[in-house]
């Protein structure tokens, strides 16, 4: 059996214009982003004389989508690009800058016309309580500038993915020291991680070591997964959401050692009731997961990133005290990433084509958006070539 190459496909209402794409995830790769392509099939008689336009777009919105209107959301466009593509202002060959869209252009026939964005460098996506949001819409129209109608125009949101890098830094480890009045030694914690990059479903393992010279009781240790997640495109906003947690009830008597390996496991199935949490999609699609952690390059303003997100260990020791018990802890800053998918040999592939819409988990409904737009039929499937 062939080998086959899967194409994304979306389509308007009154099916005057079809829009192709080899892929729904564009990476970031610290130095340069992928551009965003793809190929667009119209249909002339649909069209009745109108042009055909193919926007990409990234807005930035802080608030929920049931907020208030009254000034309380706040959205901002960061990017916003326009290309007219029926009828084409430049040749075809001149317009195409990737095989796929060159094999795309040959299967799909004369009707079909490339379209190429290359995006700036920043704009990290998460969600619910902050997104950033990129979007392909293409419409028709007698102008650019003209009203669009909704069965004429179709919309695809794209995300921006990073992966893991191929290098890593040392296995982290932290330790701090606490003197206490009226105790004549001090408490010693020391805790460490295997690594420093965690790929999304890796459980995590804390190693805990706590020599207590003093004398006070450790009444419990408790262990957890942060989500630090900062708006730093104005505000400088933080949201800190623990999305794992381990609470034994572990103690630590004066004099004694603790010496534990505590392991867990931070996924988004054991978050999506809970509101604040960063993720990089919609919580109802199958291959969404926790926001990946922000990367950027030295030099770069971190204002242009809209929304950072970082994870850290947290080792709290709750201590007894004379009047109450008090937090004596450790942080330990990790990388929870995707791995770098393995490079395919560029075959020439049978074509699959596929609706762009994401799975959706079970009992969950689909969005208003994706219900406006229908599946190619017989009567705007691509001819064979």
């Amino acid at each position: 059996m062939n080998p086959k190459n899967v194409v994304f496909k979306k389509i308007c209402k009154d099916k005057s214009v079809a829009v192709y794409m080899g892929r729904r995830d564009f990476v970031d790769r610290v130095d340069s982003v992928d551009p965003v392509d793809g190929v667009i099939l119209i249909d002339p008689e649909a069209l009745q004389g109108r042009k055909v336009f193919v926007t990409l777009s990234c807005t930035f919105r802080y608030g929920r989508d049931d907020m208030d209107v009254m000034g309380i959301a706040f959205r901002r466009e960061l990017y916003l690009s326009t290309r007219q593509v029926y009828p084409a202002l430049q040749d075809r060959e001149k317009g195409t800058h990737t095989r796929t869209q060159a094999k795309l252009l040959r299967k799909l026939g004369q009707d079909a016309y490339p379209f190429f964005f290359e995006t700036r460098r920043g704009i990290e996506p998460a969600r619910p309580q902050c997104a950033v949001e990129f979007e392909i819409h293409a419409f028709s129209a007698e102008s650019q500038d003209a009203k669009i109608r909704k069965r004429s125009s179709v919309k695809l949101t794209i995300r921006k993915v990073q992966y893991a890098p191929e290098t890593e830094g040392a296995a982290p480890s932290v330790e701090t020291t606490r003197d206490f009045v009226m105790s004549d030694k001090p408490l010693h914690v020391k805790a460490s991680l295997d690594k420093e990059i965690y790929y999304h479903g890796d459980c995590v393992k804390v190693h805990v070591i706590v020599t207590n010279h003093s004398s006070k009781t450790i009444k419990n240790v408790i262990v957890s997964v942060d989500q630090v997640s900062t708006v730093v495109l104005y505000s400088n906003d933080c949201y800190v959401k623990s999305v794992a947690i381990e609470e034994p009830g572990d103690s630590v008597s004066p004099g004694a050692t603790l010496q534990k390996v505590y392991t867990l496991l931070p996924l988004l199935a054991n978050n999506r009731e809970r509101r604040g949490i960063a993720v990089d999609g919609k919580l109802k699609h199958e291959d969404t997961n926790l926001a990946s952690s922000s990367i950027v390059k030295d030099g770069v303003l971190k204002e242009v990133m809209g929304i950072m997100v970082s994870y850290r260990i947290m080792v709290k020791l709750i201590v007894a005290g004379s009047v109450a018990p008090f937090e004596v802890g450790v942080e330990i800053p990790f990388k929870l990433m995707h791995p770098k998918p393995d490079a395919g040999d560029e075959l020439e592939e049978e074509m699959e084509f596929q609706e762009f819409k994401r799975s959706y988990l079970k009992g969950m409904n689909e969005d208003e958006d994706e219900e406006g737009n229908v599946s190619g039929g017989d009567d705007i499937a691509p001819k064979e070539k």
